[in-house]
């Protein structure tokens, strides 16, 4: 499947999955931490935040997709999300490492890091739902990072930043490779909810709303540098 058929279009029940977050996608591309990207206006503070963040992120992240692996009923699936674990890791620990390079930070920078309220929140409910919820709802819980980032980067790659930095992140994102990564997941999300009951459904979508809302919510936590409030 192309890139080009990756949203609501799709024929299966993925493709009504993303008609219910048209609205938080609409509020994510048009995000001034967005938009600060593609024209390079953001400020190198807000963009430093964000990696750290999504450092921090991704390690959980790998640790929720560990765990649907294990939930998943076939072994193809087990070794796909096995792999994006470990890819979730790689990059963690490559295009972060650049990153952090770039804009003046170390290792111990990162070691050093906590967890914003919002990277918190977003991974403890990614954890949990993984480990807790029904393998529908597990799988629907992780889709959002995959697919958001997938059209995301889609939709900015044709707009060269004249920030090199950002202009890196964007073409990750919006590259063949990535994109083929996110359509193989999406093939599985397909085959597991047509075999999924009503009510599993129903409880997927709830949950691929929230971790699509908390995707909004982690690109808005690094515009406002998000601190605890006390």
């Amino acid at each position: 499947m192309s890139g080009a058929s990756l949203r609501g279009e799709r024929p299966g029940f993925t493709g009504t999955l993303w008609r219910e977050i048209q609205p938080v996608y609409a509020e994510i591309i048009s995000h001034p931490f967005l938009r600060g990207l593609t024209d390079g206006s953001l400020p190198k503070e807000r963009f430093r935040y964000y990696v750290v963040q999504d450092a921090l992120y991704l390690r959980e992240y790998a640790r929720a997709l560990s765990l649907v692996g294990v939930r998943s009923r076939d072994e193809e699936s087990l070794l796909m999300f096995n792999a994006h674990s470990l890819g979730a890791i790689t990059v963690e620990r490559s295009l972060h490492d650049g990153f952090l390079k770039d804009l003046g930070l170390g290792p111990h920078d990162l070691a050093r890091a906590r967890m914003s309220p919002t990277t918190l929140a977003y991974t403890s409910y990614l954890i949990k739902t993984a480990a807790t919820a029904s393998y529908p709802e597990a799988l629907c819980a992780v889709l959002p990072c995959y697919w958001i980032y997938a059209e995301v980067g889609r939709d900015l790659s044709g707009e060269s930043s004249p920030e090199p930095m950002y202009d890196k992140w964007i073409q990750t994102y919006g590259g063949e490779d990535f994109n083929a990564l996110v359509d193989a997941v999406l093939d599985t999300a397909d085959r597991v909810l047509q075999d999924a009951t009503s009510r599993q459904r129903e409880t997927a979508t709830r949950t691929f709303l929230t971790t699509s809302r908390y995707e909004y919510m982690f690109w808005d936590a690094g515009w406002r540098l998000e601190t605890w409030p006390v």
